[in-house]
């Protein structure tokens, strides 16, 4: 095969990944909207109703780790196939349900098959891409299509509840992913992410890290209902410690760990999974409050919210695509990481100080605009960073931990902020303020303290990330 023809089949091999990764990004937002009809026709009440969408993060969360670790033993195109059919099947059974109790299952079997997807699509995009510059334009396409999806999400899900019903939120699913198995048993290489090597796979380690993140992710979830200080929280939280302490434990002892624990001593990977995690604190706990200050206080309707974030989704994607691979080539990734993480915590300071009468334009759009260039500029240099030292047979476990990281940490910082906020608006009640105005200031000082964290993460990854190398000065892996 010429050079030309296989650079070729590369890129049109990620242009169908980044079809799978869409998909995903696009379930994680996309069912948000419909909600409120999910609930009234299958009678859901607000607790149980949670559970739609916590369903698919608890086995989604708990199982990123395993899902990438099974593609670096079984094959990352034979598993990435596997995960990508059991997320469309369990989809179609998630537009079918006419009861309560089938769709949070089946939503816990699509959030196991988007486990897999997601986590062997990044590390066989790294495999595709072992050039350095091909593999900043390759990251910076997969930003792009992470970045784009959620905005596409929302209006998307708005747009097919309001003209059909919440069922095709769902349904949508089938033949895209239909079509993208089938591009993807076309075009991915068969040999992809294949070993030569005997196949191993370390039972114990695989139950305990896995229950250890599912106790941990169920713990974080429940916590605003049943208090953070309660028996049962502080029980939980104690129960996924001592689980992962098992784990530890058997990744020392067995001969082929399912986590080889000098992975852990791996600088980069350490410090891009801590950024992640507080990067991912700040931006959900964004996401969401944002949008409940635009309904509740300024009023907006949810297709109006979904309009309002297009802005910081486009900028941030077009980012991703073309400027952050170069400011990483240029660069290296520690000074593209900081300046991004810098300007999202300077976007989130701005949301601090949102009106009881604000306006689009002059109170959401400018901390939006430096969300997007923040997240556009340094998204993928974290990736990147946290790939840089993984050797290839390593890289669905070194993905894993960083997705991993990723939702545990956008999971707890949404738990935790959106307390803060309801704290603040119980005190400033208490204290005589409005009802709105109570509101209002519960937001203002969550993302405060989301700008606070977005500034740790800046500073974690100046220090952890001064010495990493150029990338025309790393060897590829």
């Amino acid at each position: 095969m010429s050079a030309s023809r296989q650079f070729r089949n590369r890129w049109l091999a990620l242009s169908i990944l980044c079809l799978g990764a869409l998909m995903i990004v696009l379930d994680m937002t996309i069912v948000n909207v419909a909600l409120p009809s999910i609930r009234a026709e299958l009678h859901f009440d607000d607790a149980s109703l949670a559970w739609v969408v916590n369903a698919y993060m608890l086995i989604f969360g708990g199982f990123l780790l395993l899902g990438g670790r099974l593609g670096d033993l079984y094959g990352q195109r034979r598993v990435f196939l596997l995960g990508l059919g059991l997320f469309t099947l369990a989809s179609l059974a998630c537009g079918l349900a006419a009861s309560r109790a089938f769709l949070v299952w089946a939503r816990g079997v699509q959030g196991l098959g988007g486990a897999v997807v997601d986590s062997v699509s990044l590390s066989l995009i790294m495999n595709l891409f072992t050039e350095t510059a091909e593999r900043a334009k390759a990251m910076g396409v997969y930003g792009f299509v992470c970045s784009g999806g959620g905005c596409i999400g929302a209006v998307l899900g708005g747009l097919l509840t309001s003209a059909l019903s919440w069922h095709w939120i769902f349904f949508v699913n089938v033949p895209f992913g239909v079509l993208v198995f089938a591009l993807c048993w076309w075009q991915l290489p068969a040999h992809a992410g294949e070993r030569d090597h005997p196949r191993h796979l370390d039972v114990g380690g695989a139950v305990t890290v896995t229950l250890a993140v599912l106790l941990a992710v169920y713990a974080t979830i429940n916590a605003n209902g049943a208090g953070w200080t309660s028996s049962r929280t502080l029980g939980l939280f104690a129960a996924a410690a001592a689980v992962f302490a098992v784990f530890l434990a058997i990744e020392s002892r067995t001969r082929k760990p399912l986590v080889p624990l000098a992975m852990f001593r791996l600088r980069t990977l350490s410090t891009a999974s801590i950024c992640a995690m507080l990067w991912s604190a700040s931006l959900f706990a964004w996401f969401f409050l944002s949008a409940l200050y635009m309904q509740v206080v300024l009023g907006f309707t949810p297709m109006q919210v979904g309009i309002a974030f297009i802005p910081p989704n486009v900028i941030m994607a077009a980012f991703s695509l073309g400027l952050s691979a170069r400011l990483v080539m240029r660069f290296g990734v520690l000074w593209p990481l900081v300046i991004g993480l810098v300007l999202a915590a300077a976007g989130l300071a701005l949301f601090a100080r949102v009106p009881l009468h604000g306006t689009l334009v002059v109170d959401i759009f400018p901390g939006m605009i430096l969300l997007g260039v923040g997240g556009g500029i340094g998204f993928n240099p974290m990736l990147m960073a946290a790939m840089s030292e993984v050797p290839h047979t390593e890289s669905g476990l070194a993905s894993g931990l960083v997705n991993t990281s990723f939702l545990l940490g956008g999971a707890l910082g949404l738990a935790v902020l959106a307390s803060l906020a309801a704290l603040r608006t119980a005190a400033l009640s208490a204290a005589g303020a409005g009802h709105l105005e109570a509101i209002a200031g519960g937001y203002r000082n969550a993302f405060a303290v989301s700008a606070c964290i977005a500034l740790g993460a800046a500073l974690v990854g100046a220090v952890g990330l001064r010495r990493v190398a150029l990338p025309s000065q790393a060897a590829a892996h």
